[in-house]
């Protein structure tokens, strides 16, 4: 029994409000245990001013590399304007920003450090404000995000963006130097070289999906990105880039220059296998090889509400987890639950996914494989059709989910951002929309005396 009330103890300390001006608001509040009111699963753990929350995130148009808009851009010129954007639209003092974390994958480590740098300058940010890079492959915008917010939550500082940028333009795909001849030895460090596509053949083989699965899927992404434009959705998260062509022609960006809105099942039945003969993956079922840029301001909620901001989102958990490099493609499957039970949630209470698209083949199986309702995964559709520029697409799934979230408003609560991530890995991360949650005013009690009854017995 005295085991028993000591818990009890310690689940008030977590749920009673802080004593400081800034949560003064809350004083009122001593609930003896909660549950979320419309999510039992779900638990507030933290000190609700304490919550790291998204105020802003936008993304530049993502452009066909070597063929798109951004094909005669400088990397930093993409993302600058994110980075300034993120500062104008909540009228920030840039030097309150504690870091800048930006997700990059292909270019040189320490040049595009010194690009990041330099981009913030463009931005209008003072020089007191550092920036780092994070490469995490395909993953890196997100993890750059979840850097930002656990700083937060250590208390290194109050205010952070995680942005993401790739020019795959500029920095192809491709290996520099000699592999080490060890690598024959161990059979998983040599599948970590396996070209991506080669990897998806391996998902389809040996998960059976189908070729007309792929082709139906990469169809499906563009047909809903193809409306999503059409209806302005993404006008709300795209940052118009002002640049040049190669030939000094001014332009305005701001369509993704990817989708095609006419693309059909037998249109794509018509390419060939790339990555094996007779195999099913192919141009058109694949992620497109993109340019962008995105950036999420970050800050705690406190902070937020002292600056009268509204919130987009709140940022609830990540998770990177490893999986077997020949199948890279499987991560979403592993990382989702991971990051999902860490929120305290069970799969069904989330109601939308953005999972990257970067293989037609790797997507069907995780949505299958979770037993997922395709009415909520990538309603605007994805990378098939959007464009996957590697560093980048984290923090541009992040803009996209949360402005939709905001559209649907109370028909969704919980979204998930999950994607694969080459040599064999995965990540995810749980969001919830900001305007839903009040501290624990939203929360049901529970009996203290039957809790404590059930924990003597």
């Amino acid at each position: 029994m005295e085991k028993a009330i000591n818990r009890q103890r310690i689940l008030l300390d977590h749920l009673r409000p802080s004593s400081s001006s800034d949560h003064a608001h809350d004083s009122h509040l001593s609930a003896s245990a909660c549950s979320a009111g419309d999510s039992a699963a779900y638990q507030r753990n933290s000190v609700f001013g304490d919550d790291v929350v998204i105020v802003a995130a936008y993304r530049t148009a993502l452009c066909k590399s070597k063929r798109g808009n951004f094909k005669d851009t400088f990397a930093d010129d993409l993302l600058a304007p994110v980075l300034k954007a993120v500062i104008e639209k909540t009228n920030l003092n840039p030097s309150e920003i504690g870091d800048i974390v930006v997700g990059t994958v292909l270019a040189p480590g320490s040049q595009r450090a010194s690009e990041c740098r330099m981009a913030s300058f463009y931005a209008g940010i003072p020089e007191t404000v550092p920036v780092r890079t994070v490469n995490r492959q395909c993953s890196s915008g997100l993890q750059a995000v979840a850097d930002v917010a656990a700083a937060i939550k250590a208390g290194f500082y109050d205010i952070g963006i995680g942005a993401g940028l790739e020019s795959m333009t500029v920095n192809p795909m491709a290996w520099d130097g000699d592999v080490n001849p060890k690598v024959k030895i161990f059979e998983q460090a040599q599948n970590c070289l396996l070209p991506m596509g080669v990897t998806s053949e391996n998902v389809a083989h040996r998960f059976s999906v189908t070729r007309k699965e792929q082709d139906e899927a990469a169809v499906d992404s563009h047909r809903k990105a193809a409306a999503a434009t059409a209806a302005g959705k993404f006008r709300d998260e795209i940052i118009p880039v002002a640049t040049k062509t190669g030939d000094e022609k001014p332009i305005v960006v701001s369509v993704d220059d990817g989708i095609r809105p006419n693309t059909t099942v037998a249109d794509l039945g018509r390419l060939k296998a790339v990555f094996k003969k007779d195999g099913t993956t192919t141009a058109g079922n694949s992620s497109q090889v993109s340019d962008g840029a995105g950036a999420v301001l970050l800050m705690r909620r406190s902070v937020a509400m002292q600056k009268g901001l509204p919130i987009l989102g709140v940022f609830r958990s990540f998770a990177a987890v490893g999986v077997d490099p020949a199948i890279m493609g499987v991560g979403p499957a592993a990382a989702i639950p991971a990051a999902v039970k860490l929120a305290g949630l069970e799969l069904e209470d989330i109601d939308l996914f953005e999972i990257n698209e970067a293989f037609a083949s790797q997507f069907v199986y995780c949505r299958k494989k979770l037993g997922l309702d395709p009415e909520k995964i990538n309603v605007n559709g994805g990378a098939m059709a959007i464009g996957h520029p590697l560093g980048a697409t984290g923090a541009r799934c992040v803009a996209t989910l949360l402005h939709e979230m905001k559209r649907r408003g109370r028909d969704s609560r919980f979204g998930v951002i999950s994607m694969c991530i080459g040599t064999g890995m995965g990540a995810a991360a749980v969001f919830e929309r900001g305007d839903c949650v009040d501290g624990l005013c939203n929360a049901k009690k529970i009996d203290s005396q039957n809790l404590l009854s059930k924990d003597a017995k």
